[in-house]
């Protein structure tokens, strides 16, 4: 390998083998004395530019980010497992509070009737020939702030006629629970039925007074939970106590609700309560 340098007096170029690198001697050109370099002549190899500031750590914090990312994947699902079942308790006692205050209007507008007719509804207005046309639901809508619906009601047809048909769409908010899935909007279904027949608050088309209560009104069902009965809400059908089982939640024509656990009712002094599904027949009877 040779090296090259200049002569510092005389500027020509000179090339010498390596092994004199260090060394003095006279210039080939000029005689001057010149010192050899003492660094052989090499190819240039330009030194690779320095790392970003950092990079060292783009690996690791990479990881650091595939980790973070695996261990919510793994902890959200698990969170969102744990918190669910109070949300939807959370839910759930916010729809029978709903429940609660609609059993509460109806036992309330029952009462203003009564007050005003001096007798409670009859399970339903009848026509000559003793088949029933109208239901308690209609009689009551006036004292339950829908007296305009129940103006357009004609009581001359029967309650599914040609313009009492055009009302179904109408039912009052307050005939559905929140929880009941087969009474939720557009349905035409209602949720709550009255106890009817004989021994009862509403025996036909006979109306009741709330004197003829023997053991109190607090101890006398009137309206209850029927999520499974399939009662339109102006259908002059009910809970008829001869085909119940009295068992809350037992067949389509017992007390029934979508609350688990309970059903709803309330009582001939207005006041409601949950039936537990494990009250006894005789208890429920009574």
């Amino acid at each position: 390998m040779s090296i090259e340098f200049s002569c510092p007096h005389c500027g020509s170029q000179t090339n010498v083998d390596d092994r004199f690198a260090g060394q003095t001697g006279p210039c080939r050109t000029c005689g001057a004395p010149v010192t050899i370099p003492g660094t052989p002549t090499q190819p240039f190899a330009p030194m690779p530019p320095p790392p970003p500031r950092g990079s060292g750590t783009a690996p690791a914090l990479l990881i650091g980010l595939g980790c973070l990312a695996v261990g919510l994947f793994l902890v959200v699902p698990i969170l969102i497992a744990l918190l669910l079942p109070a949300v939807q308790a959370a839910r759930e006692a916010a729809r029978r509070n709903v429940c609660n205050n609609n059993l509460k209007q109806i036992g309330l507008a029952l009462q203003n009737y009564a007050d005003i007719n001096n007798a409670l509804p009859p399970a339903y207005v009848a026509d000559e020939n003793g088949r029933p046309m109208h239901s308690w639901r209609v009689l009551i809508l006036p004292y339950m702030e829908q007296k305009a619906l129940y103006d357009r009601y004609n009581f001359d047809e029967p309650w599914d006629g040609p313009n009492n048909s055009q009302l179904a769409d109408l039912m009052p908010s307050t005939y559905r629970c929140p929880s009941d899935s087969g009474a939720s909007p557009p349905s035409t279904l209602t949720s709550y039925a009255a106890i009817t027949g004989q021994g009862t608050l509403f025996d036909g088309d006979t109306p009741s007074s709330f004197g003829m209560i023997r053991d109190g009104t607090s101890n006398t069902i009137a309206v209850a939970e029927a999520s499974q009965a399939g009662i339109h809400w102006m259908e002059p059908r009910d809970l008829d106590i001869a085909q119940m089982t009295f068992q809350i939640n037992g067949s389509p024509a017992d007390i029934h609700s979508e609350h688990p656990g309970v059903a709803m009712a309330v009582f001939a002094d207005g006041h409601t309560t949950t039936l537990s599904t494990s009250v006894s027949a005789e208890m429920l009877r009574a």
